[in-house]
């Protein structure tokens, strides 16, 4: 996406990384032509990152999850002990 001059200087002159920009139009929501990411949907973004969090970690602490499936049906599933 190409960004003006007047966009870099705010930019510069509110310390607005590049990265933050990136983020938002990644994940803000689009309502006429802006993209907005508020508090409250960081903080929701946050709180669904921690639970996330909280699942990886567990997977991790089996050393991974291995689930068996073909089509729609669920086989097995096990805890994942070495990786071929």
């Amino acid at each position: 996406m190409h960004t003006t001059h007047h966009c870099k200087a705010r930019q510069s002159q509110r310390g607005i990384p590049l990265k933050l920009i990136d983020y938002v139009l990644s994940h803000g929501s689009l309502e006429k032509d802006k993209f907005v990411l508020g508090l409250k949907e960081a903080k929701q973004r946050l709180a669904d990152l921690e639970r996330e969090k909280r699942l990886l970690m567990k997977i991790a602490d089996k050393g991974g999850v291995v689930v068996v499936a073909e089509g729609e049906t669920l086989i097995t599933t096990y805890n994942c002990t070495h990786r071929n």
